[in-house]
């Protein structure tokens, strides 16, 4: 199998996982939502999808008992985890921060600095994934490998 198999696996799932976002929603909300192809959060994990690829790609190129294998396989599941958990829960803190302030500005007998830019800024609620949405992006990074291997052994 080329060392392409590698890299070729790795994107293909992350870029399937990000087109694969705005369809999931879809299916859910009855609604399109395009910009989710380039958001972070969400399902499938891109996350995900991409490091098990990217591992189990290693495992069938190099040998499930190679020690590029067991690195791949230490980094995915540092990957997963802050994904589901580290990334999520600040995604959780931000939306809490953002509903404090909004209370807070429904308080009409407090003087506070609103207009500071801090509280005027953007942020984006979603960072992380829950387990279901790393789930599914660890089982599309498995999908995606075993297509890439099957058209890539064709073509050899």
């Amino acid at each position: 199998m080329s060392k392409t198999f590698i890299a070729i696996s790795a994107v293909s799932a992350c870029l399937a996982a990000q087109i694969l976002k705005p369809i999931w929603y879809y299916s859910l909300h009855k609604k399109w939502k395009f910009s989710l192809i380039g958001a972070s959060g969400g399902m499938p994990s891109s996350h995900s999808s991409l490091v098990t690829a990217l591992t189990l790609a290693v495992g069938l190129t190099e040998g499930f008992d190679s020690t590029l294998f067991y690195i791949s396989l230490c980094f995915s599941c540092i990957i997963c985890f802050d994904a589901a958990n580290v990334r999520y829960y600040a995604g959780q803190n931000i939306s809490l921060t953002k509903k404090l302030i909004d209370d807070l500005k429904e308080l009409h007998d407090l003087d506070l600095p609103f207009e500071d830019p801090i509280y005027q800024k953007k942020m984006k609620a979603v960072l992380g994934h829950t387990y279901f949405e790393v789930l599914g992006g660890i089982i599309l990074g498995v999908l995606v490998v075993f297509v890439c291997y099957i058209i890539m052994k064709g073509a050899y």
